[in-house]
């Protein structure tokens, strides 16, 4: 029973570890979603990939408008349990970078917030890689694609865009079109995994109880197993023994000691 009793302490021990992990990943990740936001270029250059720690990261861009020939759309986007469309636009750094902004969500294309804004602007928004279905037969169909992804987009423009879309989650200056697409929730931030030495401390608690419980159950089993039988020993008669060596020398010399005497009664 105490060995029992000591792996459910271990046991619950390596619970409690894995508990303190989820709480700090937990924590991590609404910080990351939670921070103020940057301007875009602090996180990352339009020459780098994106990294890890700009996903989901809230972000100011200065710019302005590109060109509406540039803008596209991308399908099957559901808003409040209704399939509609998003509608991403570039946003010009300079002469020769932009980053592409998802301005919202339309119903379909053609609603009239479909059409690009122009002008400079200063917006704030949510940092997001491209997604992972490929959509580059789109390209060669029209500027409706199947999916969020910049490989696809950049065969569509005439300059360097951000690995990274920017999903608008309002206009800090400048003009706001009217109408305008609805405002997307942008998907969740990664999660961060904060505290991954305490799911090494949980295996360690666990590993430690499952011994504990085998070295109990072999206690147990060495304690129940019955002993081997003892080697039976042979008795004085039987042949090959002592006692049968003996038993035949005393005979010999009983036959030996009649002899004698018969010869000496004979003379």
């Amino acid at each position: 029973m105490l060995a029992l009793a000591i792996a459910s302490v271990m046991t619950i021990m390596g619970v409690w570890q894995l508990g303190v992990y989820r709480s700090k990943t937990a924590d991590a990740t609404a910080q990351r979603a939670a921070a103020p936001p940057v301007a875009l270029q602090s996180l990352f250059s339009i020459d780098e990939g994106l990294p890890s720690k700009a996903v989901g990261r809230r972000v100011t861009v200065d710019g302005t408008w590109g060109p509406a020939t540039d803008q596209v759309l991308v399908t099957d986007r559901l808003q409040n349990g209704q399939a509609g469309l998003w509608v991403v636009s570039p946003l010009k750094l300079s002469d020769t970078d932009a980053v592409m902004i998802v301005r919202g969500w339309v119903a379909s294309p053609s609603d009239p917030a479909v059409t690009p804004p122009s002008g400079p602007v200063r917006l704030s928004g949510s940092v997001v890689a491209s997604e992972a279905e490929d959509s580059s037969d789109d390209a060669a169909k029209g500027r409706v694609l199947s999916s969020l992804r910049i490989p696809t987009i950049v065969h569509l423009v005439n300059y360097r865009v951000y690995d990274a879309f920017v999903v608008q989650s309002a206009v800090d200056a400048g003009a706001v079109p009217s109408p305008a697409p609805a405002i997307v929730a942008p998907p969740p931030p990664p999660t961060d995994h904060a505290g991954l030495r305490n799911v090494a401390y949980a295996v360690q608690w666990w590993i430690f109880a499952a011994f504990t419980l085998w070295m109990w159950a072999r206690m147990v089993l060495d304690a129940h197993r019955e002993p081997d039988d003892p080697t039976t020993t042979a008795g004085p008669g039987d042949p090959g023994t002592g006692g049968s060596e003996r038993g035949d020398s005393g005979t010999g010399d009983r036959v030996g000691e009649a002899v004698e005497s018969s010869g000496t009664v004979s003379a």
